[in-house]
């Protein structure tokens, strides 16, 4: 599934560290840090994070390198391990908003309505997601070579996922308008399919299936449409037929409210920072 945008390199060095750009203390720490953006896959490059922390405790890449580790384990959907590396990015960069944002999703995703803890959990993401989305809006362009257009895109990227989690939140609550609020929000920065199947969801919920038809007939006209997105995307337009008392077409049985739409798709890890000057 096509995710919002992929991050350059420039500009994950830049969201991780701000103005200062880490070095190398030798060539044998450059050589276990380019390993992690030298490895083809979530297990090898955890790995390569592991293997820099491990033989370099004090290396000035250890946040972005947890970073590495932690969106790696997004991709594999091994939500223990996101959480422990995220974790550890913010204690190594209490500012790290795309590992808050990782927390954000990830809680607000596995939090269900009969969690004895459920309010504690939705509680820390919608504190990361707040905190990322200021972070965001109020972070400025870590080096003038990186295109404004670019730039833009990153912190639009970034904020939308940030209300896209409170979203998520809301629908475990039940609160369905403030949910649609949270997606109309990051659809407005950042547009994204998955997005929209979510605030369909959220108008059915509402019992508003004529705002759910409108965004689902408009998504269904975008050429190329995931096949994965297009499937779900029909059955919220059924959900919303039925709403409207039609009669929709025979379709698997609903899912359960609030997660009828496909789970975000893991971000990518963060591309390789530059390579650091021997």
């Amino acid at each position: 599934m096509k995710t919002r945008i992929a991050l350059s390199f420039a500009l994950v060095a830049g969201l991780a560290f701000g103005q200062a750009q880490p070095k190398p203390k030798s060539q044998k720490e450059l050589e276990a840090i380019q390993a992690i953006f030298n490895a083809q896959d979530p297990d090898s490059r955890i790995k390569a994070a592991d293997d820099l922390l491990t033989n370099f405790a004090d290396t000035e890449f250890k946040a972005i390198a947890l970073q590495v580790a932690a969106a790696s384990a997004q991709q594999k959907n091994d939500f223990e391990k996101m959480v422990v590396y995220a974790e550890r990015t913010l204690e190594a960069d209490p500012k790290n908003y795309p590992a808050m944002l990782m927390l954000a999703q990830g809680l607000a995703q596995r939090t269900r309505e009969f969690d004895l803890d459920k309010e504690e959990k939705l509680g820390r993401a919608e504190k990361y997601a707040n905190s990322a989305i200021e972070l965001t809006k109020a972070a400025q362009k870590p080096r003038p070579d990186i295109p404004d257009a670019d730039w833009e895109a990153a912190k639009n990227n970034y904020i939308a996922q940030g209300y896209e989690a409170l979203g998520l939140a809301a629908m475990v609550r039940k609160k369905y308008d403030v949910a649609a609020t949270q997606f109309e929000a990051a659809l407005s920065a950042s547009p994204e399919p998955a997005t929209v199947v979510r605030l369909a969801s959220a108008y059915n919920q509402a019992k508003k299936p004529d705002q759910a038809l409108a965004i689902l007939d408009k998504l269904n006209a975008t050429p190329n449409l995931h096949p994965s997105i297009k499937a779900v995307a029909a059955q919220e337009r059924n959900n919303a037929v039925k709403l409207k008392g039609g009669a929709a077409p025979a379709a698997a049985k609903p899912a359960t409210p609030g997660t009828s739409t496909p789970t975000t798709t893991p971000s990518p890890a963060p591309a390789p920072t530059p390579a650091p000057a021997k």
